[in-house]
């Protein structure tokens, strides 16, 4: 006797070769945010339905942003396997590695946008602060981008003196200070303000110029020289 019960792996088989054809045919704006999850999941998970677990992912980490840049452990509590967890990465780190080429191929002030897209894309979402300097040359185009420091839930340490030495090293003409705050709230503290005068004052005297203090939340992005803070 021959079981009429739908075969799971043929249905999750039909359900992904439609959203193949969806994301090939119409392109990315087609599939919903769980939709591209549930596909890529399917790609380290091939013969299984990951719907449920790509919408599960997606509410306990409050969104796609926020899952992407999840680091390995907190996945690995949530139930992914190594697999998934590749998976989501290699999906983070291409996205990055687009957004930094438009950051990387023009003088970064010509393009400003660009870079506001770059930075939330990598640092908005991240449950820890971190600081990061990227290094510009006489051109303004980019020459380092470099994680500084990366400290507890709110709290970053900046030891100015090493981020004067370190653009003394690579010859930098120009520099951008960034850091998150894991609360969402990109509105600048009043030590982000003194951190900043006191940059602006170590490297003035070497040519250095400190052309923005940026300050990343999931709720948007703070510019210390647009709110005429330095």
């Amino acid at each position: 006797m021959t079981s009429s019960a739908p075969d799971t792996a043929t249905d999750a088989s039909g359900h992904r070769s439609r959203l193949r054809r969806r994301l090939i045919e119409l392109g990315p704006e087609a599939l919903l945010d769980h939709e591209l999850i549930e596909y890529l999941l399917a790609l380290a998970i091939p013969r299984r339905d990951t719907k449920p677990m790509a919408r599960k992912l997606l509410a306990e980490f409050g969104g796609l942003g926020a899952l992407l840049s999840a680091d390995a452990e907190a996945l690995a509590r949530h139930g992914a396997t190594e697999g998934v967890i590749a998976a989501l990465k290699i999906a983070e780190a291409s996205a990055l590695r687009l957004l930094r080429t438009k950051i990387t191929e023009r003088p970064i002030l010509s393009d400003w946008q660009a870079l506001r897209d770059y930075l939330h894309a990598d640092m908005a979402h991240r449950p820890i602060e971190r600081v990061r300097v990227l290094h510009l040359n006489t051109k303004n185009m980019l020459i380092r981008d470099e994680l500084m420091s990366e400290g507890s839930i709110d709290q970053a340490a900046v030891h100015i003196r090493e981020v004067i030495k370190r653009a003394i090293d690579l010859g930098s003409a120009a520099l951008i200070l960034v850091h998150n705050h894991p609360s969402g709230d990109p509105q600048p503290s009043r030590q982000d303000i003194a951190l900043t005068k006191e940059l602006i004052a170590a490297a003035k005297p070497l040519g250095i110029a400190i052309h923005d203090h940026i300050i990343v939340g999931t709720s948007g992005q703070a510019s210390l020289r647009a709110m005429g803070l330095m």
